[in-house]
């Protein structure tokens, strides 16, 4: 029997996909400071939407915590949107403002992204929930520990929060109530929580490639 838990045992069956989100040019190029501004203006259009459609999914999850202190834990240690003021700072050095991004829209790749978890929220337990949401904060975090402080005026005012583990409590509490509420599930419900956390890390790596490639809707 594995002595791994079962977001651990997860992670290291995703090590593949997440390695390619590591590696993915628009990190790359951004570390470096040679990413184009225009793609890091696209990326804070479509994360912004993005943390939209994730705040929706938690507030589904909130509605199915089992008792007041899992209620609790997701209201304090998950839902505060930690990321919108670095956004919101952000958004205001690249002149891009809330009425720009609802104009744009989300993308193909980060509209389906949203559909995903907020189905998975609406019609699965928590433990599904919590494997599809995972992905965006753990890897998040992970990628903090891969990238270095940096003088640039805008990246490296991106990057300073999450080297300095801005989402390290977020994934602590995701992985913990993914694992709680693996630990007393049936094979069924653990291979659904199994699934949604394959497509999730899944579509992290296509958000990043869609960022880059600025990604639009062909019709």
């Amino acid at each position: 029997m594995s002595d791994k838990s079962f977001s651990q045992i997860l992670r290291v069956e995703t090590d593949d996909i997440w390695k390619k989100v590591f590696e993915n040019p628009f990190l790359r190029e951004l570390q470096q400071g040679t990413l184009p501004l225009e793609k890091f203006r696209y990326y804070l259009a479509q994360d912004y939407l993005y943390l939209e459609g994730f705040g929706r999914a938690v507030a589904l999850a909130l509605a199915k915590a089992p008792d007041s202190r899992n209620m609790e834990l997701l209201s304090r240690r998950v839902f505060t949107p930690v990321e919108r003021p670095l956004h919101q700072k952000l958004m205001s050095l690249v002149d891009l403002t809330v009425e720009d991004v609802e104009s744009i829209g989300p993308s193909p790749t980060n509209l389906a992204y949203i559909n995903h978890m907020i189905r998975t929220a609406a019609l699965g337990g928590l433990g599904q929930t919590a494997a599809a949401l995972l992905p965006c904060p753990w890897s998040y975090h992970e990628i903090g520990s891969v990238l270095k402080p940096m003088d640039h005026p805008v990246y490296g005012q991106w990057v300073a929060p999450y080297t300095e583990g801005m989402l390290e409590q977020s994934t602590r509490a995701w992985r913990g109530f993914l694992d709680q509420e693996a630990a007393g599930a049936n094979p069924r419900e653990r291979a659904a929580m199994r699934d949604a956390f394959i497509t999730s890390s899944r579509y992290e790596y296509l958000f990043w490639d869609m960022a880059y490639k600025q990604e639009g809707w062909p019709v």
